[in-house]
């Protein structure tokens, strides 16, 4: 006869046993560990922008998120959002160009004279640390040691075959230590103090419908030109070349809304980190400890740079190293915009240098790639 006692005792067994497959099921679905992704991507940037971290909505998610991902957390890249925002960040590139800034081009030509072969040596410098002391293969150093921006060289060097997770954190470890030493090097060095901290910001009410139209037009139609002419990048180039086009016409004198800006660093943040799911710490530590010797080498190359244009021409040593300097667009045109020196300058010269890298990069790789396999 069957013992209904113990048959009720293991009631509650089974009801446990389905709640925790019913909660295993929740937390290993795609939807789940992307949002849980997402909000610690989120958070993490609040946070990196409370506390002054430098390029917070990137870098704060990835950190954070880049922490779960060694803790073997449930998460999840959001790339279903990525192709919608990368095009983001081209347009907000194209808005560094605006009427008037041709006929200015005349007296930064010693400076647009000397950057490229700034780009050479400081990449000729960080890659022979990548590729001598880290090890790393020759692809993924090469576009690991290139000057440009983050999501630019992560985008490209994936394409090229490059490990995105190296890529990705030396140029997130080059952002970060040049950005946050860059105001200790003003201070110690050159003496230069802040005389504000003044930020701009693009309000979804600052557009009108002829603007947002427009920087949408630049972003779709920007996408679908760099397909077209199957230029490297496509999501972002084109985009960055249709909005540095209706910038400089004047039919649009404004950025897209921060809001939309931060939304899309978040995102891209959160990929990245995502990114870090089964690397040991142990990698971290080194490529973190390749990641600072490449941003001392750059730095030292811009600081070079920036003394020889400084006896060249009356461009001012602080201004000429803001925009030598190897940290990021916006970062640096914020501490141009705080120091008082001419953000037109720093922020197009940066243009310019992340045009430069894109353009070049891929006609560079092509033209080494036979070396690289030998």
């Amino acid at each position: 006869m069957r013992d209904k006692g113990a048959g009720a005792a293991l009631l509650p067994i089974y009801g446990l046993r389905a709640k925790t497959s019913a909660m295993s099921d929740i937390l290993s679905h795609p939807l789940f560990r992307t949002a849980i992704a997402l909000v610690v991507g989120v958070t993490s940037g609040v946070f990196a922008a409370w506390v002054g971290m430098a390029l917070p909505w990137m870098l704060g998610p990835m950190v954070g998120v880049t922490v779960l991902a060694l803790m073997n957390a449930p998460i999840r890249a959001p790339m279903a959002l990525r192709p919608w925002v990368v095009p983001v960040i081209g347009v907000l590139l194209g808005s560094g160009f605006y009427p008037g800034v041709q006929g200015q081009l005349g007296t930064w030509a010693a400076t647009f004279a000397l950057l490229p072969f700034y780009l050479a040596v400081a990449a000729a410098v960080s890659f022979a640390i990548y590729c001598r002391m880290g090890k790393y293969d020759p692809v993924t150093a090469f576009f690991a040691s290139m000057p440009g921006g983050l999501n630019e060289m992560l985008i490209l060097g994936e394409d090229a075959g490059g490990d995105g997770k190296k890529i990705a954190m030396a140029h997130a470890t080059r952002i970060l230590f040049v950005i946050s030493c860059v105001g200790l090097f003003f201070g110690l060095v050159l003496g230069v103090q802040s005389n504000g901290s003044e930020k701009t910001f693009t309000a979804v009410t600052d557009l009108t419908l002829s603007d947002a139209g427009l920087l949408i037009f630049s972003g779709f139609a920007g996408v679908y030109l760099g397909r077209l002419l199957r230029l490297p990048a496509a999501a972002m180039l084109g985009p960055m070349i249709v909005s540095a086009g209706v910038h400089l016409s004047g039919l649009v004198s404004v950025a897209p809304p921060t809001i939309i800006v931060i939304c899309a660093q978040i995102i891209m943040g959160t990929v990245v980190g995502c990114r870090f799911i089964g690397t040991s710490l142990r990698e971290i530590r080194f490529d973190l400890y390749l990641g600072l010797l490449s941003a001392l080498a750059m730095i030292a190359v811009a600081v070079g740079f920036s003394k020889v244009l400084a006896l060249l021409t009356d461009t001012t040593l602080t201004a000429a190293f803001l925009a030598f300097s190897p940290g990021g667009l916006t970062e640096m045109s914020l501490l141009a915009l705080t120091l008082g020196i001419e953000v037109a300058y720093v922020a197009v010269v940066h243009v310019v240098r992340i045009a430069m890298i894109i353009f070049s990069t891929g006609l560079i790789f092509a033209a080494l790639r036979q070396f690289f396999r030998s």
